[in-house]
């Protein structure tokens, strides 16, 4: 279909959606005070971490459904998380790598980049941390026999055990995805239509596994406190040796990092650089 067939008055068009972004809406995000900015981020990680507590919950026990019907539900529940950003204005970090294509076309500098980033990162970590703290106080996993405990210390553990590569490139992968969601949520011009904009591209990346780091902020802390449930523990049939593995340092240094670096490469090249270079670059 050409850009010139895209019903105007359903579906902003590509080009429009580019110049948004870089001349209107990414400048506006850069401009909040650090207060505002601070409060939406944490709204924003406590969004996510909502989602993906229930997404664990919806995959919780499925051992008998088939593996992609399981996986399908849970990422499909886990794009609420999104929804509730993109309905609320919150900041999410994943979200705001596309204040770069602000930078390309230099209506903003690249220390107001990275003041944002800096700050709603921040923010997402004290969010996810305020949900699974509270989750974990509210004994979420007891009565499921545990296994909800038990997969989200499943999931935390896998998560940390991947090597740098994987990470990086399961990084990359799903931020490519969440940015997508973020630009046709942008086009779409009523409720409904940024509801299904972002259901697709947030359950592909939910259900294929790749690694959001606002999404990990949760779901590894979800995992550490699960650590010291010892009905979690036995129930999970981790050994002591095993369980080492999930440790603050590992969930910082050895997927953080690199997790987060994918999801900024992901967003700047496949999102950003594809965008600017087709639509809004000077010959």
């Amino acid at each position: 279909m050409s850009n010139e067939n895209i019903d105007i008055e359903m579906c902003a068009k590509p080009k429009q959606i580019a110049e948004t972004f870089a001349r209107k809406s990414m400048p506006a995000k850069v401009s909040y005070g650090k207060i505002k900015t601070l409060v939406l981020a944490i709204a924003a990680g406590a969004f996510i971490s909502f989602g993906a507590q229930a997404s664990l919950t919806a995959m919780a026990g499925t051992e008998a459904v088939a593996f992609g019907l399981a996986k399908i539900l849970g990422g499909m529940i886990f794009s609420a998380g999104l929804m509730m950003i993109v309905f609320t204005g919150a900041e999410l970090f994943t979200g705001n790598v596309l204040i770069g294509i602000s930078v390309l076309e230099k209506k903003i500098s690249i220390d107001k980049l990275f003041r944002n980033w800096f700050w709603v990162y921040i923010g997402n970590f004290i969010g996810a941390i305020i949900v699974a703290t509270l989750i974990h106080y509210a004994n979420a996993y007891h009565g499921t026999n545990e296994v909800l405990g038990v997969l989200g210390l499943k999931v935390a553990y896998g998560k940390v055990n991947l090597t740098f590569t994987q990470a990086l490139a399961s990084g990359i992968l799903c931020n490519w995805l969440v940015c997508m969601a973020v630009w046709m949520a942008a086009a779409a011009k009523d409720v409904s239509g940024k509801i299904w904009a972002i259901l697709f591209p947030i359950t592909a990346f939910a259900m294929c596994g790749y690694e959001h780091c606002v999404a990990n902020m949760y779901m590894i802390t979800n995992g550490l406190l699960n650590k010291t449930s010892e009905a979690v523990v036995v129930a999970s049939g981790f050994t002591a040796e095993q369980l080492s593995t999930l440790s603050i340092k590992a969930f910082l240094i050895d997927n953080l990092i690199p997790v987060t670096l994918g999801n900024i490469i992901g967003a700047l090249i496949f999102v950003v650089g594809t965008f600017w270079l087709a639509y809004m670059k000077r010959k």
